[in-house]
């Protein structure tokens, strides 16, 4: 299936292996797209881009080491198009007053930095090229739109951080073809929650429209829904 603007992109989806990341995959590759499927565990990467067949390359990528990314842009030098997807919710039922802040910490090494860190290694390039679309995977719980969750303080406070990373960046690239937008999917039925209703391939269609808006879409946006909604 070509994209409708008949254009094929390489497209780097971090956190791949499993979940919301890997209906990305999935959603991007159906859109005609190569895709670059990024995951710490080599043998899960490399089976969904088996699964996903044609050109699609498994890469195996912590994006919370320095190493780790350096040797990812050695693999893949460029891309059009990057989805932080990698994330971790670790302290639910803990409170703002008594959740352990190195498990904080950990939150923003994977949730903040991490998606910071991979943004840095491929933005020059875009930037260079004249053409990128940087995707954050974001959460409505890190909105003050929508109030922060103080059941998941750490996870919650990461994800404030996060879109405030979206807008500091999409500021440096704007005029430069170059978008950069937050997506809130809501929750969505993973592991990380098993009970919500919305599937993973459901919440992918919207991620993967973000990862493609036209050249005129909105850039330092937080979206749901493919409409804009307030930080």
């Amino acid at each position: 299936m070509s994209t409708p603007s008949a254009v094929r992109r390489t497209a780097l989806v971090t956190g791949a292996n499993r979940g919301l990341g890997r209906a990305v995959c999935d959603a991007l590759a159906a859109l005609g797209h190569r895709v670059v499927v990024a995951g710490r565990h080599k043998g899960s990467v490399q089976r969904v881009a088996a699964e996903l067949g044609g050109d699609a390359l498994a890469v195996v990528l912590d994006v919370t080491d320095d190493e780790s990314v350096r040797r990812c842009l050695e693999q893949v030098e460029t891309v059009d198009i990057l989805v932080n997807n990698a994330g971790v919710l670790l302290d639910g039922g803990t409170s703002p007053a008594s959740v352990p802040l190195d498990l904080v910490e950990r939150h923003f090494q994977v949730n903040t930095l991490g998606a910071w860190r991979v943004s840095q290694a491929y933005l020059p390039g875009m930037l260079k090229q004249g053409w990128g679309r940087i995707v954050m995977v974001s959460s409505g719980v890190g909105a003050f739109s929508n109030g922060l969750f103080a059941g998941a303080p750490a996870y919650s406070v990461s994800k404030a951080a996060l879109n405030a990373v979206t807008v500091l960046l999409a500021e440096e690239a704007r005029d430069c073809g170059v978008l950069v937008n937050a997506v809130n999917p809501g929750r969505v039925r993973t592991r990380m929650y098993p009970n919500a209703e919305q599937t993973p391939r459901d919440a992918a269609v919207d991620i993967a429209w973000a990862a493609t808006l036209p050249d005129d879409g909105p850039t330092g946006a937080f979206l749901r829904s493919r409409r804009r909604i307030p930080w």
